[in-house]
């Protein structure tokens, strides 16, 4: 009977301790994910900042009054973007910033695109609230 016991306390302390030797060792190190949410997170930043940057040129607030958009609420609405949306419109402010710093000011496209982003913003805005 001794023999049973403690060979049934060794099973169940050999049970007990495998989960917890297998939970140490890590898919992907710290380093490694401390890199990628660092890169994340400065992605996410520069894609905000491309944003911003459309929002501040004459060109887009002139736009935006005519049209009587907000750009203070599009401005606040760029921090809670993220993922693809965030993706989307950075590109589509890149593309406008770049058509509008080549002088390109009375391109109709252009004019478009600050439109759809400062809506979309709104959107996103509305919706949040």
């Amino acid at each position: 009977m001794k023999l049973v016991r403690r060979s049934l306390a060794v099973c169940l302390a050999v049970l007990f301790m495998a989960p917890v030797a297998s939970a140490q060792s890590h898919v992907i190190g710290k380093s490694a994910l401390d890199k990628a949410v660092q890169e994340r997170v400065a992605t996410d930043q520069a894609d905000r900042d491309a944003i911003q940057s459309l929002l501040r040129r004459a060109e887009v607030r002139e736009v935006a009054g005519k049209a009587g958009l907000s750009l203070e609420k599009a401005s606040a609405a760029v921090a809670t973007l993220e993922g693809s949306e965030l993706a989307q419109l950075a590109a589509q402010a890149r593309q406008a910033n770049n058509d509008l710093a080549g002088g390109a000011s009375t391109v109709v496209i252009s004019t478009t695109t600050i439109i759809i982003i400062l809506l979309i913003v709104l959107l996103i805005v509305a919706v949040a609230d």
